[in-house]
């Protein structure tokens, strides 16, 4: 039985190029980049509003319990308090990850592997971003050494990824007829848009956001999807700061809070006639402070590295429950170790007089000072840094007036270094940008108190070596350059700081790449994944592309019995299939045998005229003759015979190249079936289809008998083929009984006859390039002839295999 219906020769298989269309296409996609923009703001809004609700009740009732147990000696009545509200919010997190563990880390890595190509399972669904938006607020509440500025990149992207297609798996009964955007290359910038609102949200940063999707994120990039990038960043910025200006000031439209994360402004106090921001002098050590930033760097990635293996090994392998156990317990170490060094490592320091003023942070600065244990006009400056929120403590190291002691600064950097290595990688949403940020602004503020005290340098801003120290520690850690400089200068409102902070990047970068990769580059590579680097090494034009093609190949013929396709796709993994015809010196013969043969032949013969006809007004020209296959297929006739109903040789041995596929013939495999002749026969290509193709062909009942014409076959318009996207139905839960295995698929009208292909004899180094700026996911190798003689995927161009490929052409010179 053939379902479906046959459309009329107007209805295009393929859409045509359609000026009206494209200009609301395009109008379309900027009003979903502007509502992507402000969705994201709102996201954030949502985070920081309960974060901050949450910490502030937090921190209310535990120390006004401190106060009161410091004189009547129950503090271990307060630690409880503090474990009760830490241990219940870490616990709501873990939960929210048992729903989604893709939720789990900032999903910085994921949304990076989903830019350059690769496609994460559930990276991009509406679950993940609720559970990832609620969890990393009880992450952050819980009092954990986590960020919430890298879960709001993934919430952009998946925001991004989400709005365009007007669907979603979880809300199934909302569904809207949108026909726009079903492709992953309009998915994949409306992504990239995402994302880098999330950067310009979280840090008030839109240049920046912009920068880090072309740097950090995607692939494959054009430049009217910079303008549009950029546009999502800034209507993301906006909306946050006009809500949480008319929230936390009550002045709608002042826009005073431009990101999550406020850095302040730097600015010397009055009083000081000797103080500077920076001075000529003062880079030298910010460039040694480079090089001290990129190995703490390279340590702290090493052992968290150390850490996810242990835990891929010893946690992930055991029941679900073993990863919330973890999570309580970090948290419950987390809160004795804030506590217990709040009450007794902590010093009481004077409050200075000198106060600057601007940008609400004053306020800040005084109301965050906590005076545990310690008389009138002093604070404690341990409390002060660890009973605060993150952001708060930022403040206080780049903006406090009053000094830190060293003993303090060193105490601090240590355990909070320790305590983030530790729990980046366990399973609560979790960012890494704020924790390496306020461990690097202790250690720039341990740094201007040494050059204070005892070198005696009375020029030095201690603010300023704090923000380079944050730059240092943070960008020995991601390795990021471009973006996290404009980042850090649009956070800080301060251009001047544009130069020393780019150098101690670089510088940090550098010196961190001596050891090993980026914190996410090295939790990609422990998922194995096939990410792309941006370029090949220059050793690597040694091969060519038939030193890395996979040369056993799996096809499908232009017109093929569905038992075979179905039979291709239940045993294969394969996105994507050559489409080819055999090259055989009887084909004559042939050509009397059935439909399905006679239909094969004909396709190939057009197709080699074709191809002819364009060869010889290129030998006219150029005083060259066709190669002698074309010439011959051109000088041969093509058969016009009625198909005969018995089956020949040819027709055997068509079917017989299918025999090893094991849900057909389980006690066969192509080792024992294929001589060396079948294995590797001269192929003419003609296109590739992809697998979701395939499967739509079969589930709408597109094919045609063998005592018909493959013009019956009924025809899909390419809406009709785009309906399903993004989620195509699986071969596997496809209910083909009402197909007859023998009625045959023509596949001509759906392939694309003309992708993207290279010669055997092309360079590494121009394979890599043509793959990865086209956004390609399979590059077939063709000769000169026409013959496919293998296909390059992603795997074949990773770096690793590249590197064992290499090794193998050394050791055969």
């Amino acid at each position: 039985t053939i379902l479906g219906e046959t459309h009329e020769e107007e209805d295009e298989i393929l859409p045509r190029k359609d000026y009206e269309k494209a200009q609301r296409y395009e109008a379309v996609k900027w009003v979903l980049v502007f509502a992507i923009g402000v969705c994201t703001g709102l996201v954030g809004l949502f985070v920081d509003f309960f974060v901050r609700l949450f910490t502030q009740l937090k921190f209310q009732v535990v120390q006004s319990s401190v106060e009161e147990c410091t004189e009547k000696g129950c503090l271990a009545l307060s630690l409880l308090e503090l474990l009760g509200f830490n241990l219940t919010f870490v616990f709501l997190a873990s939960l929210l990850v048992l729903i989604q563990p893709v939720a789990a880390g900032s999903g910085i890595p994921e949304i990076k592997c989903y830019l350059n190509g690769v496609k994460v399972p559930g990276v991009v669904r509406l679950r993940t971003v609720m559970c990832k938006a609620v969890g990393v607020l009880f992450s952050v509440a819980g009092g954990l050494f986590v960020g919430k500025e890298g879960p709001m990149i993934h919430s952009g992207a998946v925001v991004g990824a989400g709005l365009p297609q007007f669907q979603s798996i979880s809300l199934r009964k909302i569904q809207f007829n949108f026909p726009y955007f079903r492709s992953d290359r309009d998915k994949r910038d409306f992504v990239s848009a995402g994302a880098a609102a999330g950067v310009a949200a979280a840090f008030g940063a839109p240049i920046g956001g912009t920068l880090f999707s072309l740097e950090e994120g995607s692939s494959f990039w054009n430049q009217g999807l910079t303008w549009k990038v950029l546009f999502c960043s800034m209507a993301a910025t906006f909306t946050l700061n006009f809500f949480r200006s008319g929230i936390q000031f009550g002045s709608w439209g002042s826009f005073q809070l431009p990101g999550l994360l406020n850095f302040g402004e730097f600015k010397c106090s009055e009083s000081d006639k000797k103080c500077h921001l920076w001075t000529a002098v003062d880079l030298g050590f910010f460039i040694l402070m480079g090089i001290v930033g990129g190995l703490l760097g390279a340590t702290f990635n090493c052992l968290n590295k150390r850490l996810a293996k242990y835990r891929m090994r010893n946690v992930h392998p055991k029941p679900k429950l073993v990863r919330v156990l973890e999570s309580l317990l970090v948290s419950l170490t987390t809160t004795v170790v804030v506590f217990v060094a709040s009450m007794v490592l902590g010093e009481c320091r004077q409050m200075s007089s000198s106060r600057h003023s601007g940008n609400g942070v004053t306020e800040d600065i005084n109301s965050s000072i906590k005076t545990f244990f310690c008389p009138n006009e002093t604070y404690n400056d341990m409390a002060t840094l660890f009973f605060n929120p993150q952001e708060s403590a930022i403040l206080q190291l780049f903006h406090q007036d009053g000094t830190f002691s060293p003993v303090t600064l060193s105490l601090f950097f240590l355990l909070y270094f320790l305590l983030s290595c530790w729990t980046y990688g366990i399973s609560v949403p979790s960012g890494l940008f704020v924790p390496s940020l306020l461990c690097g602004a202790a250690f720039g503020r341990l740094v201007a108190n040494l050059l204070k005290s005892y070198i005696g340098l009375d020029h030095i801003y201690s603010g300023t070596f704090a923000l380079i120290g944050a730059a240092a520690f943070l960008g020995g850690v991601v390795r990021m350059t471009i973006s996290l400089t404009v980042i850090l200068i649009e956070s800080t409102n301060e251009i001047t700081y544009g130069l020393p902070i780019m150098i101690t990047l670089m510088v940090a970068k550098w010196t961190g790449d001596f050891f090993n990769k980026g914190i996410y580059d090295i939790h990609v590579n422990l998922r194995g994944v096939p990410l792309l680097e941006w370029e090949t090494g220059v050793e690597m034009d040694k091969l060519r592309a038939s030193d890395i093609m996979e040369p056993n190949l799996t096809y499908v013929y232009p017109h093929t019995r569905i038992q075979s396709l179905v039979s291709i796709l239940r045993t294969t993994v394969h996105h994507a299939f050559p489409v080819v015809t055999e090259n055989r010196g009887n084909e004559r013969e042939f050509m009397k045998g059935n439909q399905l043969i006679s239909n094969n032949i004909k396709f190939k013969k057009s197709s080699i005229l074709t191809r002819a006809g364009e060869q010889r007004k290129r030998s006219q020209s150029m005083k060259s003759y066709p190669s002698s296959e074309l010439r011959n297929m051109c000088d041969e006739h093509i058969a016009t015979e009625e198909p005969s109903e018995k089956e020949d040789l040819l027709q055997q041995m068509l079917e017989r190249r299918y025999t090893p596929y094991p849900n057909l013939y389980p006690d066969q495999s192509p080792s024992e079936e294929w001589t060396m002749e079948e294995r590797f026969r001269p192929l003419t290509f003609h296109g590739l289809i992809l697998r979701s193709q395939l499967v739509t062909l079969l589930d709408r009942g597109v094919c045609y008998s063998e005592s018909q014409s493959s013009a019956s076959q009924p025809r899909l318009s390419h809406a009709e083929m785009s309906e399903d996207y993004p989620r195509y139905p699986d071969i596997h839960d496809l209910d083909l009984t009402l197909l007859n295995p023998r009625m045959i698929v023509d596949v001509t009208p759906y392939m694309n006859p003309s992708p993207f292909t290279v010669s055997p004899n092309t360079h590494v180094s121009q394979v890599f390039n043509l793959f990865r700026t086209m956004g390609l996911r399979h590059l077939p190798v063709v000769n000169a002839v026409g013959e496919v003689v293998g296909i390059i995927t992603r795997h074949n161009l990773t770096h690793e295999f590249l590197q064992a490929r290499l090794r193998q052409h050394y050791q055969t010179i």
